[in-house]
This record gives structure tokens, C-alpha cells and sequence, in this order.
């Protein structure tokens, strides 16, 4: 497996939707390449990141411009198609 066939499978490895030979081979690559090591680290630490930025009921602090909240809601308004 090269390092870009192996970023091509990081969600599914750590969903554990990959299928025993191609978990293997990706586990392989895993031990033999620092850079990828890090890379999957990297990733985990960043989905973790984004899942805490979009729970409920966080609030944000005051620092951050209404008119940013605003532009923001609406973007996902428009790619989503509600109000």
C-alpha cells in the first residue's frame, strides 16, 4: 500500500468498515511509515476537534461577531435548502 492509497482508506479503517485483507495491508503501511503514523493521528485528533465544535448547546464566546454567526447560518441555509 502506498501513503496515498492509505489516506484514501483512514474513515473506513477507523469506522471498521474495511475488509480484513485491506485492514491488514493499511495496518502494515501503519507500522513501517512514520509520516503516515502521524498523518492518522493527525486526522483522529482533528475529527475529535470538529466533533466538539459542533455539539449542542455550546455556546460562543462573545468575541464572535454576530454578522459572523449570521453569514455562517445562512451559507448552510442555502447549501441545504432550509431557512
Amino acid at each position: 500500500m502506498t501513503c496515498r492509497e492509505f489516506t484514501s482508506f483512514i474513515a473506513d479503517y477507523l469506522s471498521g468498515d474495511l475488509q480484513p485483507s485491506v485492514r491488514a495491508s493499511f495496518e502494515r503501511h501503519l507500522s513501517l511509515c512514520d509520516n503516515c503514523t502521524q498523518y492518522l493521528a493527525d486526522y483522529e485528533r482533528t475529527v475529535g476537534l470538529e466533533r466538539g465544535a459542533f455539539e449542542e448547546g455550546e455556546t460562543l464566546p462573545p468575541e464572535v461577531p454576530e454578522s459572523l454567526v449570521a453569514a455562517i447560518l445562512a451559507s448552510r441555509a442555502t447549501r441545504t435548502g432550509t431557512d
